[in-house]
């Protein structure tokens, strides 16, 4: 499946919040293919995910969301790069690859994002202090054993599952990438940065980590929720 569009077809919409890495994979793969789409904001601290209109789109409430232009609708940033990537260089078409490279977007959901992105939004957003002691010691244990794991794949390879990039290091390094941003120290893990280091040559500078605005900050009544789910 190629998702290179003709004159007149109809864009593809992504459902998104710019500081969100999760989004941001998602505008990573868009740009690498150079298929064109249009950008829906949504200000998920207004609760305008938790919309009964978005709710349609994603029950979860959560971004990003792409919607084709039939409108059919695809959420979680995973299954979305697969739906892009499916066809393309980036995602492999020998059964063993391509299950390699799932096994990379289920770990990247399962101890990266959950614990690096956690983290990371707390930081960042005036959380970290309320979550102190075992919700943010349990999260910094199983980022450092995803660093790890990480390492010891990239000290054999360029790649997490071919000689090129794939969906999997563009899932993974979303969050990995910027883990300094909640203390982890990635000189610590000479694989990962080095991996770093050529993902983000292949990705170019076009594609920046937007900052969180003075909406994500936890209000002094705390009444924004502690995760919301597009970290």
């Amino acid at each position: 499946m190629m998702l290179a569009l003709r004159p007149g077809d109809t864009m593809l919409t992504l459902h998104d919040y710019l500081p969100s890495l999760n989004g941001w994979k998602a505008r990573v793969l868009l740009g690498l293919l150079h298929v064109p789409y249009r950008t829906q904001p949504v200000a998920i601290f207004s609760a305008e995910s938790r919309t009964a209109k978005f709710l349609t789109m994603n029950p979860a409430g959560a971004i990003p969301v792409l919607e084709l232009d039939d409108g059919r609708v695809l959420a979680e940033s995973n299954a979305i790069l697969t739906y892009l990537g499916t066809g393309t260089r980036f995602l492999p078409g020998d059964p063993f690859a391509h299950a390699k490279v799932m096994q990379w977007l289920f770990f990247e959901q399962y101890y990266v994002e959950p614990a690096i992105g956690t983290l990371r939004f707390w930081t960042l957003t005036g959380r970290l202090e309320r979550n102190a002691g075992g919700m943010v010691d349990a999260r910094r244990e199983t980022g450092a054993r995803a660093l790890a794991a990480m390492d010891r794949t990239l000290a054999s390879s360029p790649f997490l599952v071919t000689e090129d990039l794939t969906i999997a290091d563009i899932a993974v390094y979303a969050y990995s990438h910027r883990a300094e941003d909640c203390g982890f120290v990635l000189d610590s893990y000479p694989a990962v940065s080095a991996w770093i280091k050529r993902v983000a040559g292949l990705i170019g500078s076009g594609y920046p980590v937007h900052p969180y605005g003075p909406e994500a900050l936890l209000t002094p009544r705390g009444d924004v929720e502690a995760r919301p789910k597009l970290i």
